[in-house]
């Protein structure tokens, strides 16, 4: 069982994965289909050394994994359920930023949730 202190850790380096515009670009890029470092340059108008540094550290995070195809390798989202996972926070905020609540985060939080300008402030406040 992870302490609270790994916890927390997990959280931040998953934080810092999904922080990164760039790297947010490439995981909803694969989150539609698996690809190839050389066509998600090219498809999101980046060189292919800094898409290859931002899918290792993807990789390192455990939310891609590397499949070998003879002389290229095929990247895509770790686990089905991490996909469904990473599309329902999509959706989550989406949603907020909509001024909707959905009904189960809301039936949860006891009717009280942050704004999505309350996040974005709390979010800056900690940097």
């Amino acid at each position: 069982m992870l302490t609270l202190a790994s916890r927390l850790d997990v959280m931040n380096r998953l934080g810092r994965a999904l922080s990164d515009p760039t790297r947010s670009r490439i995981l909803l890029r694969l989150l539609d289909e698996p690809g190839y470092p050389a066509a998600l340059a090219d498809e999101l108008d980046l060189t292919r050394t800094n898409v290859s540094n931002h899918l290792a550290c993807l990789r390192g995070c455990g939310i891609v994994v590397a499949v070998p195809e003879g002389r290229r390798t095929r990247y895509e989202i770790a686990d089905r359920h991490l996909t469904r996972a990473l599309d329902a926070l999509v959706d989550v905020v989406l949603a907020v930023d909509d001024g909707e609540t959905p009904p189960r985060l809301l039936e949860q939080s006891g009717g009280e949730l942050a704004t999505a300008g309350e996040c974005a402030a709390d979010c800056a406040a900690d940097r």
